[in-house]
């Protein structure tokens, strides 16, 4: 049923279909590869509905002058992570409702094929969790879980829904406008009486598990990605600019390995001067035709 599901295009910059001569160079590309290492970005999800960055005229940085919250910022301030829990609690039921789209069930079909070595999203949304995926590494965590900064415990965030629902039974706040990673637009005045519960172990500080801009993806799991990359023929980026340089470093390693690169994007990136194909197509359209 998902795979029959009309795509959701609010968030998708305009584009024109897919050309039969680069869908003939992407399965020439992908025929020829072995053991194919991806990688995704907000681009492949923004086909179910979640808004992505920097997407021309339809991301946040083209629709507002908003910016998502900085590691430090969420450390060290209790008032940021009221604002940021009260924003995230509005806009969980939406969030983790959304469901993966064509371009994801078409890489876990590769994964079963034997074709996709591995699987590296910057997504934190679990859309290839739900798709089935499993040689996958989620280069910046998923918010689906939450962990304690203090002792560590880990708890799933729909679980942690339930305790915000206990702490504020009469707390209601209408979002206007929603932004990436299951974040909404709300004023201060309606943040102000929202109440955050610590860690039930001990009292720490509870973060969702996934890297905040300002912060760093660790050593290990940087290791662990090169090593797959290692193992890998070919490289191909589906849904992403590459702006970030926590996964545009895994693109320069592939350039030094000498490996293809394909680009799947709808607008600019910062592979397009040395990638060995790029495409301006979206994922769920193109993808399926491979």
């Amino acid at each position: 049923s998902i795979s029959r599901a009309s795509p959701n295009l609010t968030f998708v910059p305009a584009c024109h279909p897919p050309d039969p001569m680069e869908v003939e160079e992407l399965q020439r590309f992908v025929s020829n590869s072995k053991r194919l290492f991806v990688m995704t970005g907000a681009g492949i999800s923004t086909e179910s509905g979640i808004p992505d960055y920097r997407s021309e005229g339809v991301g946040l940085y083209a629709r507002t002058d908003r910016r998502p919250i900085q590691h430090v910022e969420f450390i060290r301030s209790a008032s940021a992570r009221q604002r940021y829990w009260a924003r995230n609690f509005v806009g969980w039921p939406q969030f983790s409702s959304h469901q993966p789209n064509k371009a994801h069930l078409v890489l876990r079909d590769w994964e079963k094929l034997g074709k996709l070595h591995w699987l590296v999203t910057q997504n934190v949304d679990a859309l290839h969790t739900k798709a089935g995926s499993q040689r996958m590494t989620e280069l910046h965590g998923c918010i689906h879980r939450v962990f304690c900064l203090a002792c560590g415990d880990q708890i799933l965030r729909s679980e942690l829904q339930e305790h915000f629902e206990a702490l504020n039974p009469t707390w209601k706040a209408e979002a206007f406008g929603v932004a990436p990673d299951g974040d909404v637009f709300l004023t201060d005045e309606q943040v102000r009486n929202f109440q955050v519960p610590a860690c039930r172990k001990c009292g720490g500080i509870l973060k969702p598990d996934v890297t905040f801009f300002g912060d760093t993806v660790s050593q290990e799991k940087v290791s662990f990605v090169h090593q797959r990359l290692a193992e890998s023929d070919s490289m191909l980026v589906a849904g992403s600019s590459m702006q970030v340089y926590s996964g545009y470093r895994f693109a320069l390693a592939a350039r030094e390995k000498q490996l293809p690169i394909a680009v799947l994007n709808i607008g600019p990136t910062r592979l397009d001067h040395f990638a060995s194909l790029k495409l301006n197509s979206r994922c769920g359209e193109l993808l399926p035709l491979i």
